[in-house]
C-alpha cells in the first residue's frame, strides 16, 4: 500500500520489450533503494512494481501485460523522470490517501492553467471512471496524491475532474512538467470501487 506523498523523482534508464508482451525495466532512485531489497513494492507514476534487482541505486522490476496495457509504464523512453514512493511501513503515516498501486485507466492532460499560487490542471478520463471521482474526493494522478476541486458535468464526454497544484507538488513531482496532451496514469479511491461495486450488486 502508498500513500500518494512522492520521496522523489526517479530516472528510467532502461525498458527492455520482452517476448509474450511484457517488460522490464530499470530505474534510479537512491531514496527508494535506500532500504529496498528483493520482492519489496516500489510505485513508479503509480504502478505498483516488485523489486527483481538492485546495484548501485537502481531497481529492476518486471511489468507483465496487462500493466502495459493500462498504465503509461510501456510508453515512457529512457531518460524520463517518474514518481516514485516507497510502500508504507506499517505504523508508518498515511500523508495522503489509500493508494493501491493498481491503475485503473491511462488519463490525458487536457489544460493547465496558471495561477499566482497553484496551477489549475484538467485532465480528461474515460467515462466509465466518472462515477469514481467526487468534488473533494481523492484521485492519484502518476501516483501523486490529490484533492479533486472540480468534475464534469453527469454524462459530459469526454469526463474530466480538475485538481489544483501547489508549488511543492510542481517541484516535487513530474506533474509539474507534464504538457497538455500528455498521458497520466490514473487511480481512483479505492472506497469508490467498492461502493460502485455494492450499487451494481442491489440493481441485479
Amino acid at each position: 500500500m502508498f500513500t500518494g506523498i512522492i520521496e522523489e523523482q526517479g530516472e528510467l534508464v532502461d525498458l527492455i520489450m520482452l517476448e509474450g508482451e511484457a517488460a522490464r525495466v530499470a530505474v534510479r532512485g537512491p531514496i527508494a533503494t535506500s532500504d529496498a531489497v528483493p520482492g519489496c513494492s516500489i510505485a513508479v507514476d503509480g504502478v505498483c512494481l516488485t523489486v527483481v534487482e538492485l546495484s548501485d541505486g537502481v531497481f529492476t522490476a518486471d511489468v507483465m501485460r496487462e500493466t502495459l496495457i493500462h498504465t503509461t509504464i510501456g510508453s515512457r523512453v529512457v531518460g524520463d523522470r517518474v514518481n516514485l514512493e516507497r510502500s508504507v511501513p506499517a505504523g508508518g503515516r498515511l500523508g495522503g490517501h489509500i493508494v493501491s498501486g493498481h491503475v485503473d485507466s491511462v488519463a490525458t492532460i487536457a489544460a493547465r492553467t496558471p495561477a499566482p499560487h497553484w496551477e489549475v490542471v484538467r485532465v480528461a478520463i474515460p467515462c466509465q471512471l466518472a462515477r469514481q471521482i467526487a468534488k473533494k474526493g481523492s484521485v492519484a494522478v502518476d501516483g501523486v496524491s490529490l484533492t479533486v476541486t472540480a468534475v464534469s458535468a453527469t454524462g459530459e464526454d469526454p469526463a474530466w475532474f480538475e485538481v489544483s497544484l501547489i508549488p511543492s507538488t510542481l517541484a516535487a513531482t513530474t506533474l509539474g512538467s507534464r504538457p497538455v496532451g500528455d498521458q497520466v496514469n490514473i487511480e481512483t479511491d479505492v472506497l469508490a470501487k467498492y461502493v460502485e461495486r455494492l450499487i451494481e450488486g442491489d440493481q441485479r
